[in-house]
């Protein structure tokens, strides 16, 4: 269906607003907006569509979303404005809005058409006939991030390097879970021994005492095994450890020294790995940052995402934790996913401990996955991803 003004009914959520303009691609849009639109909206829709290659001039029509009869005069101005190539777009907007636009388009012969979500299409549903288009529309992380206002930067993780690593992440997580229970206190002890020098610059190497100081006061002795298991897999090499009293290695580069460093790191990826080789996911990133600083809006910071991943129009929002899951994390993660993809996005939530009954109870309320060290142990990330995302196992 060629489209040459298309009417869209503005919404909180991102991707009520561009999903039609991503289909039918028109030369122009007109959105109808509340009153209290937020003053930054219009350049983020621009900013986004710039981003994104689509050249539709923008409008902005403002109107008070509790006052029916100023509502329809806006319709019929449009209307009237663009008697022949308008199209109307009902898949967003307020209940408000949607009665105007009903009483506005009775009895004309205005092309109205809606989105499914159940069967990714739009349909055109005027004088009772059915055409439908499938939505093929690709979204990446950052696309997600710049639809919500905000703008893509690098996190911990350079995930332009992660495929060097491709070969090392299977066998690190092997690792971890073999010593799942000290892992604390062997990162503390690779801390110890790999601190800066006095004028705050790192080395590969690393030395020091078999015994060092732990939290609160508490000793922590060389991990041998886990040391000796590092060297196996490649991760450290020159390994000489001196029984009650020295134990030196060598860091395999920067971004290992880094990782061996952070108690979290294995498991973000763990999951990012198995993210990108179940190939459900058309972009998958770690450790993705959103920067809301551009944002006039009260709480512009920014957030930090450990995995993130899209499928088509659908993100996927995934929290990892290496201890208990709280409420805190949980609520966290509700709100990100709701800011960024609304009723479409999904989330989960990765443990390396066993879920308690009280953290499943609230994630089942907040729509959240629980993926906890059962699962892990039983290698069934990738079946589990698969449901929350709706794919069946032939897929």
């Amino acid at each position: 269906m060629a489209v040459r003004t298309l009417v869209e009914l503005y919404d909180e959520r991102p991707l009520e607003n561009v999903l039609g303009v991503e289909i039918f691609r028109p030369e122009r849009v007109i959105y109808v907006c509340p009153n209290d639109l937020p003053k930054e909206a219009p350049d983020q829709l621009r900013n986004y569509f710039s981003h994104r290659g689509l050249t539709a001039e923008l409008h902005f029509v403002h109107v008070n979303l509790y006052d029916t009869r100023a509502i329809v005069a806006v319709f019929e101005q449009i209307l009237a404005s663009n008697p022949r190539d308008l199209t109307l777009d009902i898949t967003g907007g307020t209940d408000a809005v949607l009665f105007a636009a009903g009483l506005a388009c009775d009895g004309k012969d205005v092309p109205v058409v809606t989105y499914s979500r159940t069967r990714n299409r739009f349909y055109s549903i005027q004088h009772g006939e059915r055409e439908e288009y499938a939505c093929d529309v690709s979204l990446s992380v950052e696309d997600c991030f710049r639809m919500a206002g905000g703008t893509m930067r690098q996190g911990r993780v350079d995930n332009a390097v992660l495929s060097r690593y491709r070969e090392d992440i299977g066998p690190f997580f092997a690792l971890y879970l073999r010593h799942r229970k000290r892992w604390d206190r062997t990162v503390t002890y690779i801390q110890r021994l790999s601190a800066a020098d006095a004028e705050g610059n790192y080395t590969l190497q690393a030395e020091g005492a078999y015994h060092v100081k732990g939290e609160r006061g508490s000793r922590i002795s060389a991990p041998e095994e886990a040391l000796r298991e590092m060297e196996e897999i490649g991760l450290i090499a020159d390994l000489v450890i001196l029984p009650e009293e020295r134990v030196s290695f060598r860091f395999r580069d920067d971004q290992i020294r880094t990782w061996l460093r952070d108690v979290g790191s294995v498991l973000e990826l763990y999951v990012y790995q198995t993210c990108l080789d179940s190939g459900i996911f058309n972009d998958v990133r770690i450790s993705a940052v959103v920067d809301w600083r551009e944002s006039e809006k009260r709480d512009a910071v920014s957030n930090e995402l450990d995995v993130m991943c899209t499928r088509g129009i659908i993100p996927a929002f995934i929290s990892c934790k290496t201890c208990m899951i709280h409420t805190e994390a949980l609520n966290e993660l509700a709100i990100l996913r709701d800011r960024f993809g609304g009723e479409m996005a999904q989330a989960a939530i990765v443990s390396a401990e066993y879920a308690r009954a009280t953290a499943r109870n609230r994630a089942a309320e907040l729509g959240i996955r629980v993926i906890d060290l059962g699962d892990l142990e039983k290698g069934r990330l990738e079946e589990l991803l698969r449901r929350m995302m709706r794919i069946p196992k032939h897929q």
